[in-house]
């Protein structure tokens, strides 16, 4: 009489995505919180300049504005995490902590190169990207280049380049992302909030109010450093955590 012997394989464990956690350093503590109204502080002095002349002026304040988003992926943020650990939920917390540690025991040198190629990513990839998609959704198209250069270069370092810091060149996190499937953070927070504000940025531009800040960009990149500023407060404290229901 033979007996048939059933083997059971193991169930891999699934995947949790958690939201970034930022450095526990006393200075990423801080100034987490301090960087948006920093860069929302320099948008504002320069404003006037940029209503008077964009071309000009939005390349000098994207610079500034580059320095305080690389200071702020540099001491703030894990480079290149993928975000995911394994069930159960304790046990991921429990990784999620040593990995930190081990982050926060990195020095800045190992983090300058995550940073730099982010950099090179984000100008060759990322500007493009969105001046396509400016354009797509109405943007001009046959004038206005070094305007409409500058709204997405200034949309793509706010939003992409801390997204691509943390997230690196994992395309689950990307189709995660592009799915709203993530939860949201300070840094998915900021790059939603930034695509948002820059979309309602456009509203007042076809309306008939006859004041020289309609002219294009300045409105769309008004609304990105607004919406950036909105998006990790919400993304980062008020719903950490939570998924987009759409």
């Amino acid at each position: 009489m033979s007996s048939t012997t059933t083997v059971t394989r193991p169930t891999e464990p699934s995947t949790i995505a958690l939201p970034i956690e930022p450095l526990a350093t006393d200075f990423a503590k801080i100034y987490i919180h301090i960087h948006p109204f920093l860069l929302l502080s320099l948008y504002i002095y320069r404003f006037d300049a940029i209503v008077g002349d964009p071309v000009s002026t939005l390349p000098t304040l994207l610079v500034g504005s580059v320095g305080l988003q690389l200071v702020y992926i540099l001491t703030c943020l894990p480079p290149t995490t993928a975000g995911t650990k394994s069930n159960p939920p304790m046990l991921a917390k429990i990784g999620l902590k040593k990995k930190r540690t081990k982050q926060n025991e990195q020095g800045y040198g190992d983090k300058v190169i995550p940073a730099v190629l982010s950099l090179i990513l984000t100008a060759l990839l990322g500007v493009p990207l969105i001046y396509i998609f400016v354009v797509l959704f109405g943007g001009p198209l046959t004038t206005h280049f070094l305007h409409t250069f500058f709204c997405a270069a200034h949309i793509a370092f706010l939003a992409v380049l801390p997204l691509v810091y943390v997230f690196g060149v994992d395309s689950g996190r990307w189709r995660e992302l592009a799915g709203l499937l993530i939860p949201l953070d300070d840094v998915v927070g900021g790059a939603l909030g930034t695509v948002f504000g820059a979309w309602v940025g456009a509203v007042p531009i076809p309306l008939d109010w006859d004041r020289e800040w309609q002219k294009w960009p300045v409105t769309i990149v008004t609304g990105a450093y607004g919406g950036y500023v909105m998006g990790k407060l919400l993304g980062g404290q008020i719903l950490k955590g939570k998924v987009i229901e759409i």
